[in-house]
């Protein structure tokens, strides 16, 4: 009998955690408030199967058109329907009779961090952790735009008001060269913006709150090498502050 294939662990405390270089796979399994996103129906946008394996497909939290017309259904449907679902497919994969397929995906991307000998495994169960957190960044068009509560303070308190952190962000995603993303995190009691390459996360000691997809599949059947239209057009419409807010903790 096989085990039945296990919804991706998601948490919103450990990301900082897994983040660091030399973090053990047990440190992440005492990490508390974890968020498990259910796995995606077989059909979804762009896949004509689920991925099989230890790993699944967290569900969109959204319809595949919802964030239309900033993000079409179209590239929702290449960029989950195919980017995201791959870097599963890939990793059960690579997973497939060692120790990893025992793990949690954070327990992975924990034990992989920084091992040049790991990449291609650290590279795929990084980018679905990454994509998961991508997706719930967002929200559709007219929701969580404006930010309330905690995170209007740390905002305004950490960069002068919401203008001036959607310009810290907007500059950190369109200064990021080649691939990769643009993170509003928490380290200590300040926020700071910061950009990672390719797969990687914020540093150690850098919560994320919530994150910017800047790889190229993220934004280039709506706008060309219009990076800079996409991430004002993420920011001004799409962009969750209440998903930040929750992260604070």
């Amino acid at each position: 009998m096989t085990d039945a294939p296990r919804t991706i662990p998601f948490s919103r405390r450990s990301a900082l955690l897994t983040a660091a270089a030399g973090l053990t796979a047990a440190a992440v399994t005492t990490l508390r408030g974890r968020l498990a996103f259910a796995a995606a129906p077989a059909s979804a946008p762009g896949s004509a199967a689920a991925p099989t394996g230890p790993f699944t497909l967290p569900a969109l939290p959204y319809k595949d058109d919802a964030l239309a017309p900033v993000i079409s259904a179209q590239t929702i449907g290449f960029h989950y329907g195919k980017h995201h679902k791959g870097y599963v497919t890939k990793l059960n994969e690579l997973v497939a009779g060692t120790e990893y397929a025992g793990m949690t995906l954070e327990q992975v991307v924990a034990a992989t961090t920084g091992k040049a000998d790991k990449a291609a495994l650290f590279n795929n169960a990084a980018q679905i952790w990454n994509h998961t957190f991508y997706w719930h960044s967002l929200k559709p068009a007219g929701a969580g735009v404006v930010p309330t509560g905690r995170i209007k303070d740390k905002l305004q308190s950490s960069f002068g008001g919401v203008d001036e952190a959607k310009k810290a962000l907007h500059q950190a995603a369109t200064g990021q060269f080649g691939s990769g993303w643009a993170w509003l995190v928490a380290a200590g009691d300040k926020l700071e913006v910061v950009k990672t390459g390719n797969a990687e996360l914020p540093a150690a000691g850098k919560k994320p709150l919530l994150t910017i997809d800047v790889w190229e599949h993220a934004y280039y059947l709506d706008y060309q090498n219009k990076r800079a239209d996409y991430v004002q057009a993420v920011l001004d419409k799409l962009i969750d502050w209440s998903f930040a807010d929750k992260n604070l903790g």
